[in-house]
């Protein structure tokens, strides 16, 4: 039977997260038996409320070794996406973002070989290419941290030591895969990222400006609206988990994203006609150590049968919808 066939036992941590919840929820779809463990500081349990009951979720910090070793005790899968994300945390709180990423990675780890865990999954990310060479970015180009003493690198940084973790004491496990996530996005996704960070300044100026929405209105951004990425609706990105699951290679490395890519200013017109108003985009300084552009190559994954199947446009008007239903969040420092 496959990797991802059999019915096992999996702890996800940071499953109370954007990307960790929504696995959860197609992990337990399989029929798998779910563990999460999640200290809600910035994922959230209603994210997981419909499955109360049927998925276990501990609360607990990922920095704390005895409480990692409880949540993995009895599991065959660890997936160990538990982070600080959003680009404001790496700059106001870098040492936080260090600590969470190289320590809990390391118990997660530890306590995962200690536990006789089977197979170790690891959530990397885009960020470890900095400005890479090349475009679309394959797994293979080298990983480096620009400037140390600039906080933008402290996420980047410590998912290239996490990925070198792995790598190093993987071979404890039956399999170990490391993933790179790129720019996935979806409904209660955070407050942090790019495309809510737009949908909510817009709805401010909307509310501000008098006459409703008549006219065009303008959007200061930070740079000057060429950055370009490539996003992958959280659909696509949780099969392509599941894919890997199911046949990912022990000790590969896989980009999870889409080859599509869009300026910033392609996407602020694209919220703009989701929102039935024209935007006129306002440059500005761009943040120290932002990326002009960051594409996936994504030929390695798709080789084992990866294919995203929701366009961009239709995955951004289910999103903008949401964030337009909940324009005032409870907590602005809610993450992935």
């Amino acid at each position: 039977m496959s990797a991802g066939s059999a019915s096992k036992r999996i702890l996800v941590t940071g499953g109370c997260g954007f990307l960790g919840s929504n696995l959860v929820r197609a992990l337990h779809r399989q029929g798998h038996a779910v563990r999460v463990l999640d200290d809600l500081s910035r994922g959230h349990s209603h994210r997981l409320s419909d499955l109360e009951g049927s998925v276990e979720i501990l609360q607990g910090d990922i920095r704390d070794a005895s409480t990692v070793r409880r949540a993995a005790q009895g599991i065959h899968t660890l997936f160990h996406l538990a982070a600080v994300n959003g680009t404001r945390n790496f700059y106001e709180k870098p040492a936080t973002v260090l600590e969470v990423g190289v320590k809990g990675t390391m118990n997660a780890i530890e306590a995962g070989v200690e536990a006789g865990v089977k197979e170790f999954f690891f959530a990397s990310s885009s960020e470890v290419y900095q400005t890479p060479p090349r475009i679309p970015t394959d797994e293979a180009v080298s990983l480096v941290v620009p400037d140390p003493f600039n906080p933008r690198y402290s996420y980047g940084g410590s998912k290239l030591i996490g990925e070198l973790l792995l790598i190093h004491l993987g071979k404890n496990f039956e399999r170990a895969v490391i993933f790179r996530p790129h720019n996935v996005f979806g409904p209660d996704m955070g407050w942090e990222h790019v495309i809510p960070q737009l949908v909510v300044r817009i709805q401010q100026i909307l509310s501000q400006q008098r006459g409703g929405r008549t006219g065009t209105i303008d959007l200061p951004i930070q740079g000057s609206g060429e950055q370009s990425r490539a996003f992958v609706h959280v659909d696509d990105f949780t099969d392509g988990l599941l894919l890997l699951f199911e046949k990912g290679r022990h000790l590969n490395i896989y980009n999870v994203g889409t080859s599509q890519m869009i300026t910033v200013s392609e996407l602020v017109e694209k919220i703009g006609q989701c929102l039935n108003i024209k935007i006129r985009v306002i440059p500005g300084t761009e943040a120290q150590g932002g990326t002009p552009r960051r594409c996936p190559d994504i030929r390695k994954i798709s080789e084992l049968g990866f294919k995203p199947s929701l366009s961009f446009d239709a995955g951004l008007r289910r999103v903008v919808k949401w964030y337009v239903n909940h324009a005032h969040p409870v907590d602005s420092s809610q993450g992935r």
